[in-house]
């Protein structure tokens, strides 16, 4: 078996104690925060600490779990940056002679008390993997390490079968069992229980709601100092693949019609942003050119939206899930966060003038002489006129979020906004926030067709911009009909039109500048899709 890492290493490392006590080994540790994960953190997928530089790690706990053949280790580490912050984060680790490893993906050769072998993640043993599933299957209690194994009710009496990876690995690591459930593991982890843990509970088993993945388990450590989320297990929904697929197929089928029917986009039916449509309140020219297909399912997400916020809201004893008034103290978590927020994009885009071009440079520089305009929004948020309530939301709301199940919808990760502390992620907020995330990803899947397949489409630049925001108008319009019906006949306060309409505005702006930074920094070619969406919003 070739091994992917050996050859980084000329000597295995080699330590006086037996593997069983490696933990209370000073100089085990030491050498394997220093020498050995070093080298191998950085390289990992998981690893959120990339655009930083790494100062030390720090093992801060651990505790051991053993099979009936081998001794595994949970550690807690904290890597701390040379710029003054640090993240925790959470490896299970095995020690495996070569006969005993499934895997050529290993840590580091090394040697405890005379014994040959490596040093792997545990997750790429099945042995690991099988004990996981039983522990949380009989809801074991480890009270001695503060470990809490959690069965769900939708588990049921399932034996273990199987187990495999769930595709490349992500910023966390997901295991399939017995092809029917998905234990997500939590690699970046925070002293307070997980919201993607909290909430998928909360709706499975406290409201019913059917249309996210049941929860069916968890792990979590019980320290005095908190909660730590380490797993989270639920049903694997088949599915489609997820909703930004589904709607970028939709819509190169589209712009396609526009070409194929020569459809002139400037003598299209106007409306207005935020005007509720009913499917037969949407003229024949329109539905001729995006087709009915496509709004039906947008009225479904919008279902299933409006289910999942009135479920959100909709538990008067459990005060983590209450909805709740407006007041002064969220007013100013909110102002200071948003304006920290909007002065770094400032800078971002005054240091980033130079990689844009066209458009997109045209439209940066009228984001920089309307910057009081947007600031002055930001800043007019007033709690007293506010009548609508705040619940616990998504977080993270986009069509990458949504799985595509036949005719329906589930939605899933519930982790909230990457960006943002695990304390902030569990304040509650506008409904209507997740309902403009979604809607900024319609917005950056309308425009992702054009960028993608500029070949194909024969119309000037400036038509398919004008044909996007017409297209954008129409399906917001589709969904907010639906939604609101829903969530209006399922008793959540949402406001009536004029605060529905200013919280919309506002959480748009906030999305859109939130996506300005990621794009300049990463694809500044896509920086339009924001700056043309804070234009369109503020309407400069």
């Amino acid at each position: 078996m070739k091994l992917d890492n050996q050859e980084t290493f000329a000597t295995p490392f080699a330590f006086k104690s037996e593997w069983k006590n490696a933990f209370n080994d000073d100089e085990f540790i030491k050498v394997f925060s220093s020498d050995i994960l070093e080298n191998y953190i950085i390289n990992k997928r998981w690893y959120g600490g990339k655009s930083s530089t790494l100062k030390y790690i720090e093992v801060v706990d651990h505790f051991k779990i053993t099979s009936k053949k081998n001794t595994y280790y949970g550690v807690l580490l904290e890597v701390n940056f040379k710029e003054a912050f640090f993240q925790h984060y959470f490896m299970p680790i095995a020690f495996m002679t070569s006969d005993e490893l499934d895997t050529s993906t290993i840590i580091s050769p090394a040697r405890f008390a005379h014994i040959d072998g490596y040093l792997v993640d545990a997750l790429h043993q099945e042995d690991f993997r099988k004990l996981l599933y039983e522990n949380i299957a009989q809801s074991t209690h480890n009270k001695e390490f503060k470990l809490v194994f959690h069965k769900g009710m939708h588990l049921g009496d399932v034996a273990y079968k199987s187990s495999k990876f769930m595709g490349v690995e992500q910023s966390n690591t997901s295991i399939v069992y017995n092809d029917s459930f998905v234990l997500k593991i939590f690699r970046r982890i925070y002293v307070s229980t997980n919201p993607d843990y909290e909430i998928s509970r909360f709706l499975t088993e406290r409201m019913e709601y059917k249309n996210t993945p049941a929860y069916t388990g968890s792990i979590n450590l019980a320290l005095p100092e908190g909660n730590i989320t380490l797993g989270l297990m639920q049903e694997l929904v088949p599915n489609q693949g997820d909703a930004w697929k589904f709607m970028l197929d939709h819509l190169d089928t589209v712009f396609d019609t526009l070409t194929r029917k020569i459809i002139k986009v400037s003598k299209l039916p106007q409306i207005p942003m935020f005007k509720r449509l009913k499917i037969q309140e949407i003229p024949p020219e329109i539905i001729d050119w995006v087709g009915l297909s496509l709004f039906l399912r947008i009225q479904t997400l919008a279902l299933r939206t409006a289910e999942m916020h009135v479920a959100l809201g909709g538990d008067s004893h459990d005060t983590a899930f209450t909805p709740t008034r407006y007041n002064g103290d969220y007013s100013v978590w909110l102002k200071n966060r948003l304006l920290y927020q909007f002065q770094n994009r400032l800078n971002i885009i005054e240091n980033s003038l130079h990689k844009l071009d066209g458009l997109a440079l045209e439209l940066a520089h009228q984001f920089l002489e309307h910057k009081k305009l947007i600031r002055k929004h930001f800043v007019d948020f007033d709690w007293t006129k506010m009548k609508s309530e705040r619940i616990r939301i998504h977080g993270d709301y986009h069509l990458g979020q949504v799985l595509v199940n036949g005719d329906d919808f589930y939605i899933l990760d519930f982790e909230g906004e990457p960006e943002s502390t695990i304390r902030d992620r569990k304040v509650k907020q506008p409904p209507l926030k997740d309902v403009a995330g979604m809607f900024r990803s319609f917005h950056y899947a309308i425009y992702a067709t054009i960028f993608n397949n500029r070949d194909k489409y024969p119309q000037e630049q400036e038509e398919l911009f004008d044909a996007a925001e017409l297209l954008f108008r129409y399906l917001v319009g589709a969904f907010l009909d639906t939604y609101i019906e829903k969530v209006q006949a399922g008793n959540l306060n949402i406001g009536y039109s004029q605060e529905i309409e200013f919280l919309l505005k506002y959480c748009l702006l906030e999305k859109a500048v939130y996506e300005l930074g990621y794009e300049l920094n990463s694809r500044p070619r896509w920086a339009v899709i924001p700056l043309r969406g804070i234009q369109s919003i503020m309407n400069y």
